[in-house]
This record gives structure tokens, C-alpha cells and sequence, in this order.
């Protein structure tokens, strides 16, 4: 429901209860399986109308349409066999006719907020982990390259970095959406080559400090290649710092995507994200709809917040130090 316009609805309050009449579409669309239904969505299968009122009279129904601002519209009337199939009033009322409450309100094109509160958490998480998969095969490859083999290959990989790192990861983000082109996969494609600096400088420097360490010159002196010592000896033992950034780098990815939705980069409508929902309504602040602008921003906060206690949580964990101090 979180793309189903219905302008009579536009910016009903919280809480708000409605009468929906549901007529079947002719022809009825095509039903699809349980997992695509949870990716693509479902084609609507009834046309929804906002009614005020209704009452069944010689196999027709009688309605009158909600026009927003409990108005009622003109009333207007349907034959049961032919827009519903049966001519059996109770059926008809209990199949067809739905009372719905719209907890969080609606936006200014009657769309469920809720609903798209909802769906918009599936745009920030998926944004999220593909940014944090790609900065981190990029960032701990490269990390991993300069520290280990030094010389020119990390005077190049340093300098790259420090130019990267220098740039506003907002700006750059942006200028690198504008080469691949607006849309969802270009979004995350452009956060996680925004974000694999600060995992390569990470990573660099905790390869600089463990590959002079003895088990790795036991392991060069077996024979070991560079590539078995650094992906089977060194990574595994620099595991924690990398999923602490990891999970910090999560989220900054959904505020940089947040931030790109807002500035109209993002996912492109009608798909719903919290930033472009914030986009759509923040000039309803100022006046009595500030809610359609302030809850999509505090989900982002709420995510956000969650995944920097997960990035405590795991430098905790990780802290050997402490733990040894703790002890």
C-alpha cells in the first residue's frame, strides 16, 4: 500500500479511520509468488474508494465518495452481479468493504505513511550493506596491498587515499551519482565507493604493525605466497577493528543516502525512502502537518543510533586491552 495514491485522502491525521470500498479491476492482474511479492511488490488487484456512506437497495449499492474534509460527494450507485459478482448484500459487505485506520496519517498524495515508513527501512538497509560489502572489498584489498608490500604501492595507495579523504563525502557522493545516473543501484554503488577509504587506512595500518610480527615470518619462511599470508594469516587477525568500522561505516551509508533522497539523487519515486519523504513534506513543518517530515526523520535517527550502539558494542568486544584490564 505504500505507493496507492488516493487524493481525497491527502494529509489525513493520525489515527484516522475511513470507509474503503474495493472494486476488483477487470481484468484482474496477475497474482505472483510469496518472494516476489516481498521484492517487486503486488500489482493492486481493486481499485480503493473512500466512501462516507452506503447502503444495499434491489442488488445495487449506493455510496457516496468521501471527498476529503468529511465532505461527501455525489451519490452514485453499482449493480452487485456485474462490479461484484454475487448479488448477496452480507457478502458484499464483508468481502468488499473494509473500515481502515491510518495510524500514522497520510501524505499529500493520500498515501499510507505508514506503509511507507515501512518500506522506506528496506531502501536504508539494502543502501547499507551493498555500500558497506563494496567499501570493504575495496578497502581492505587496497589497505591490505599498500601496507604489506609497501614502497611505491602504498606511496600511490596513500596518495589516492589522502585525496579521497580530503573530499566532502557528500559532495563526492553526488558528483559520482551524476556519472552512473540516477536511480537504486547507482545509490549504493555511489556510497560504497565514497566510504572504502577509511577501511583501507584502517586496515593499512593494522598490516603495518602485524607484518613483522614472528608467525608471519615463520609463514614466509615455509614458502607461503603473499596473497595465502595476507588473506589467511593477517586479515583473520585484524577481523574485530574491520567489523567495527564496518558497522560504523553502515550508518554513515544511510545518512549519506538519506541525504542524497533529500537532494532528489537517490531512489527515484514513487519508490519511498525516508529522505525523499522528508523531501516531499518538510515545508509542512511550520504548519499543523509537521509530523509527515519529523517521523520519517526520526526513523533515521532511531536506525542510525542502533547501528552506532552495535559499533560500541563491538569495539567492546574487540578491546583486548581492556578486557585485560578489566581481568
Amino acid at each position: 500500500m505504500a505507493n496507492a495514491m488516493n487524493l481525497p485522502l491527502s494529509i489525513e491525521k493520525p489515527g484516522k479511520s475511513i470507509t474503503i470500498l474495493k472494486i476488483p479491476k477487470n481484468p484482474k492482474p496477475q497474482s505472483v509468488n510469496f518472494f516476489e511479492k516481498m521484492i517487486f511488490g503486488q500489482e493492486a488487484q481493486f481499485d480503493k474508494i473512500p466512501v462516507m456512506s452506503y447502503q444495499f437497495t434491489n442488488s445495487k449499492l449506493y455510496y457516496k465518495e468521501y471527498m476529503g474534509g468529511d465532505e461527501a460527494g455525489e451519490r452514485k450507485e453499482l449493480l452487485l452481479q456485474n462490479t461484484f459478482e454475487t448479488n448477496n448484500a452480507t457478502t458484499v459487505k464483508d468481502n468488499f468493504i473494509v473500515q481502515k485506520t491510518y495510524w500514522l496519517g497520510t501524505d499529500i498524495y493520500g498515501r499510507d505513511l505508514l506503509s511507507r515508513i515501512i518500506i522506506g527501512s528496506r531502501v536504508s538497509l539494502i543502501v547499507g550493506f551493498m555500500a558497506v560489502i563494496i567499501s570493504l572489498l575495496l578497502g581492505v584489498s587496497l589497505g591490505a596491498a599498500a601496507g604489506y608490500y609497501g614502497g611505491k604501492t602504498d606511496a600511490f595507495i596513500s596518495w589516492l587515499m589522502n585525496v579521497l579523504w580530503s573530499l566532502p563525502a557528500l559532495l563526492l557522493v553526488i558528483a559520482i551519482s551524476f556519472a552512473l545516473g540516477k536511480g537504486f543501484w547507482q545509490v549504493f554503488i555511489a556510497v560504497g565507493l565514497s566510504m572504502w577509504v577509511e577501511v583501507a587506512r584502517l586496515v593499512r595500518g593494522q598490516v603495518l604493525e602485524m607484518k613483522n610480527a614472528q608467525f608471519i615470518e615463520a609463514a614466509k619462511s615455509l614458502g607461503f605466497s603473499n596473497g595465502r599470508i595476507i588473506y589467511g594469516h593477517i586479515l583473520p587477525n585484524i577481523l574485530g577493528p574491520i567489523l567495527v568500522v564496518a558497522s560504523s561505516n553502515f550508518a554513515s551509508a544511510i545518512l549519506l543516502e538519506a541525504g542524497l533522497s533529500f537532494l532528489g539523487f537517490g531512489a527515484q519515486p514513487p519508490m519511498p525512502t525516508w529522505g525523499g519523504m522528508i523531501k516531499e513534506h518538510y515545508g509542512y513543518i511550520i504548519i499543523d502537518a509537521a509530523y509527515l517530515a519529523l517521523i520519517p526523520g526520526l526513523m533515521i535517527m532511531l536506525m542510525v543510533y542502533s547501528f552506532n550502539l552495535i559499533t560500541i558494542g563491538l569495539r567492546d568486544l574487540f578491546d583486548v586491552k581492556s578486557q585485560n584490564t578489566n581481568v
